[in-house]
């Protein structure tokens, strides 16, 4: 029986890739902090939690055990932490390791945590130039892309198997940052409207860990020493994004579509899609190795639709749903400002 080590595995990538592997008759163990953590549907068809610090070598080496065909890390962030994974590499058939397109820069050096924003002249390719490698915190808006390129060169420049993947805005149950609950909290708290800033045209490809998870499947069987790319078939929009959730819930809700400095609006339909120019990247390398999505975005962003459901009702993840009081989200629910708008726009025909 294949084994799979799966480092960081309780989280999208890791409950996705577990899910497939054990479907497909591996043997699957994934290491983390929590056993929680661990979806008592993947315990129950053979997964095996392991209690194992990242930053420990000798606690991944254990976990590691006698070997593995594949090895799989979700939580790979820095040249150190890549430095770490390489002993387990030599007694693994394969290693793939879960970059980030954060680390693509356009020809003006702006990159997806910059400043101004990238404008790419069309889809991403694997070829596109990226970061230079850093070594600063990966927490921060500079560090993190840096801090990812200096992660794949390590493991690139091993000269082991390895395949570098890079997602972009990943989407899964057990997420830590669920993007989409900006829009699944507004259909349950029932609001009357969505708004929407530059009337949600933004683009910012779409991951879902399902469809990582297929091409972890597709590399596992395949080792080489590549760079792939890890992206949904489509590339929805904010708004598309909002009418999917909001269909998926039977939800309905007046749209307010914001131009890009709409006054009145100001900061009001800010969504994790945003931004002035489109970030979609190129799939092309991943098909060619015989990768097949397992659907489009609609179809597989009701694995995490339905998780944060249930997880507001007091299910599996509720305690790590994001507050009011977070940074990131926070901000994304005035729904103050939203209820003035409303008030001062009747011919929209919804009430606060």
């Amino acid at each position: 029986m294949l084994r799979a080590l799966i480092v960081g595995g309780t989280g999208p990538i890791g409950r996705a890739t577990a899910r497939r592997l054990l479907a497909a008759g591996w043997r699957v163990d994934l290491t983390g902090r929590d056993p929680a953590r661990l979806p008592a549907e993947i315990a129950a068809v053979g997964g095996r939690f392991v209690a194992a610090e990242r930053g420990d070598p000798e606690q991944l080496l254990a976990a590691l055990g006698s070997g593995a065909d594949l090895l799989v890390d979700c939580i790979c962030y820095t040249g150190a932490d890549a430095t770490r994974l390489l002993p387990l590499m030599r007694e693994a058939g394969s290693t793939v390791l879960i970059s980030s397109k954060a680390v693509y820069v356009d020809a003006d050096g702006n990159h997806s945590n910059s400043e101004l924003a990238p404008r790419f002249d069309g889809p991403i390719r694997e070829t596109q130039p990226t970061m230079a490698p850093g070594a600063g915190p990966y927490t921060t808006r500079e560090g993190y892309g840096a801090s990812k390129v200096a992660a794949e060169q390590v493991l690139l420049d091993s000269g082991l198997p390895v395949t570098v993947l890079r997602p972009s805005k990943i989407h899964g149950a057990g997420a830590s940052r669920p993007r989409e609950w900006v829009f699944v909290r507004r259909v349950l708290d029932r609001r009357p409207a969505v708004f929407l800033a530059n009337r949600g045209a933004g683009v910012d490809h779409t991951t879902a860990a399902a469809n990582i998870a297929a091409l972890i499947e597709t590399v596992a069987v395949r080792p080489g020493r590549r760079i792939l790319n890890s992206a949904d078939p489509d590339a929805p929009s904010a708004l598309q994004i909002s009418r999917t959730i909001a269909r998926q819930l039977d939800h309905d809700w007046e749209e307010v579509l914001l131009d890009e400095r709409d006054e009145e609006g100001g900061e009001l339909g800010r969504t994790p899609w945003d931004g002035p120019h489109p970030i979609v990247l190129d799939m092309t390398a991943s098909l060619e190795l015989g990768y097949e999505p397992v659907g489009d975005y609609a179809a597989t962003v009701a694995d995490e639709v339905e998780w944060l459901v249930a997880a507001a009702r007091g299910g599996e993840g509720a305690k790590h749903l994001p507050s009011l009081d977070d940074p990131f989200f926070g901000p994304l629910f005035d729904y103050a400002a939203e209820d003035r708008y409303l008030a001062t726009h009747p011919e929209l025909r919804v009430q606060p």
